[in-house]
């Protein structure tokens, strides 16, 4: 290969994404899908609780919230601020390689949302007002999402470091 050949564009190996921007990424994904199985949650009702009905209804009372637009918009929604909870479950538990610990972090992210922060969303429901199936119905979903976005956190973090090992080590 000549000097010429090692400076093309095309020669240039890519460099990969860090650990970080795939967490986000995960992150991002898992929001996208967490957000869509809330809004069939609620088409089938197994929740009294849309995503749409914290993230648009609360502060907006236009007709186009119930179609199919405002499902769109707050599943992107859900998605962004999916981004916060992989970044700080990125920050806190990355070493945890354990279903468990993903599962722990969506149940406490319900809790959050379902208690602490739900006097902020003036058309939900208090918590003791909720139908058990929609404690039960959401508490899972949670759980399911904590444990997408902390255990492929966890598991790309223990993967990138154990390849780095093996790169230093040759």
């Amino acid at each position: 290969m000549g000097k010429q050949d090692k400076q093309l564009e095309q020669n240039k190996q890519e460099e990969p994404l860090s650990i970080l921007s795939r967490s986000l990424l995960t992150g991002f994904i898992g929001g996208l899908i967490g957000g869509f199985f809330g809004i069939v949650l609620y088409f089938f009702n197994f929740s009294e609780v849309a995503p749409k009905s914290y993230l648009l209804r609360s502060w907006l009372t236009a007709d186009w919230i119930d179609s199919w637009l405002g499902s769109v918009l707050s599943i992107l929604m859900i998605g962004i601020l999916s981004l916060a909870t992989a970044f700080i479950y990125f920050l806190l538990f990355k070493r945890i390689n354990s279903l468990w610990m993903g599962a722990a972090y969506g149940l406490a992210l319900w809790f959050i949302v379902f208690y602490i922060i739900q006097p902020i969303f003036p058309n939900i429901p208090h918590l003791t007002d909720l139908k058990l199936i929609t404690i039960v119905s959401t508490i899972c979903l949670y759980i399911l999402y904590g444990t997408f976005i902390g255990f492929s956190i966890s598991y790309d973090y223990l993967e990138t470091k154990i390849r780095a090992e093996k790169e230093r080590k040759s």
